[in-house]
């Protein structure tokens, strides 16, 4: 008979002791919000393309059940296991990466997509948290051992990853990990005088795609001005959140997924704030902010450096790209075209989220840092 006690030696058992429940609950209720808005917004994108009502649902549902089966096989990983894992996946990445500008396939002017074994990928999606821990790693060892350039190598290693997504091109996707390695450097100890440098030297960059990129330049502009398609459906996308107020229309009696071609994607958040009001909009920010704030609060008592860098880099990545996702549908910011974690439709999306916070959840769990003894 199994036993429950703090101290059984059954695997589960004790993962069940350790693991953080409330970022893994947060992280379920986000899935079964996403499902449900799924529900909602894909039919009437799959009668656009001719399939049938269900077809975006079903491949919903199998993706997040293969989401939650990646959230439960990370979060058991000691970390010896999740560092080896990371940096034999970010060499394989990069090369589906390298890849990807050969043999992808073109969507709104940007090679991002490849097709492998009947599947599309974005594999750029993946590399986030793969970089992000394999830079954690790096940084650790830095500061355990003089003779390891650990900060050197990480940053050529940086240079590699931005340089194959602007060639793609991905200007959103490059800003955000550039922000995660920076806060990464940071927490590292750079100093602030090369902080600022980095400030600087990123805002010069910005101003230099405005004039390299089309495409951004395009969706600046749109942003400034207002004009373009893009422009149309952020408009549509701010008619949707005044339609729903502050209890929403109701489930499936919203008008944007007629008129957005993204409403599952890119512009889910509008959706959810059509049909469902205001109150369903704070409860998905609130629970973005939950896991990102309880990560940060834990990564400021944690004494082991890989763990306190992983961890912040991978709850703020998280963060950040809710953030992007909603603030553009909003029209806070430019429209990018990045997804929210966990709810909108993509199995590339979901599954890297679940990479994410599988990551997450496998480094906070307790006793797990300080039974780390082996930087490999």
């Amino acid at each position: 008979m199994v036993s429950f006690s703090r101290h059984s030696h059954n695997a589960l058992v004790k993962w069940l002791w350790t693991v953080d429940k409330v970022t893994l609950f947060v992280a379920l209720a986000l899935l079964v919000i996403g499902i449900i808005l799924d529900i909602t917004a894909s039919p009437a994108v799959a009668r656009r393309i001719n399939v049938d009502d269900f077809w975006f649902i079903r491949k919903q549902v199998f993706y997040v059940i293969a989401s939650i089966g990646v959230i439960f096989t990370l979060s058991m990983l000691k970390l010896k296991t999740l560092r080896r894992m990371s940096i034999v996946g970010f060499f394989i990445i990069a090369f589906i990466m390298f890849l990807t500008l050969f043999f992808g396939f073109e969507t709104k002017g940007a090679k991002r997509w490849i097709s492998l074994f009947g599947f599309s990928m974005q594999a750029s999606e993946f590399m986030k948290p793969i970089f992000i821990v394999v830079t954690a790693w790096l940084l650790d060892c830095g500061k355990k051992y003089d003779y390891f350039p650990g900060m050197m190598i990480a940053i050529g290693l940086y240079g590699v990853v931005a340089g194959l997504l602007l060639l793609q091109p991905d200007i959103g996707m490059t800003m955000l990990v550039t922000a995660i390695f920076c806060l990464q450097l940071f927490l590292a100890g750079l100093p602030m005088l090369l902080v600022s440098v980095l400030t600087a030297g990123g805002i010069g960059l910005l101003v230099l795609f405005y004039f390299i990129y089309p495409h951004f330049h395009a969706r600046v502009d749109q942003f400034l001005y207002g004009s373009d398609e893009t422009s149309y459906q952020i408009n549509r996308a701010m008619e949707a959140f005044q339609n729903g107020n502050l209890v929403g229309k109701g489930p499936g009696e919203g008008t944007v997924k007629l008129l957005i071609p993204d409403a599952h994607t890119d512009f889910v958040f509008a959706v959810a704030g059509e049909e469902y009001g205001v109150w369903l909009c704070l409860i998905i920010i609130v629970l973005f902010a939950v896991i990102v704030v309880r990560s940060l609060r834990t990564a400021i008592k944690e004494s082991n450096l890989f763990v306190m860098y992983a961890e912040v880099g991978l709850a703020v990545s998280l963060g950040l790209q809710a953030f992007v996702n909603m603030a553009s549908s909003l029209h806070i910011i430019p429209t990018k075209g990045m997804t929210l974690p966990f709810i909108s439709y993509g199995g590339s999306s979901l599954l890297s989220s679940a990479i994410e916070v599988g990551m997450l959840l496998a480094i906070t769990r307790k006793n797990t840092a300080s039974e780390d003894k082996d930087n490999l």
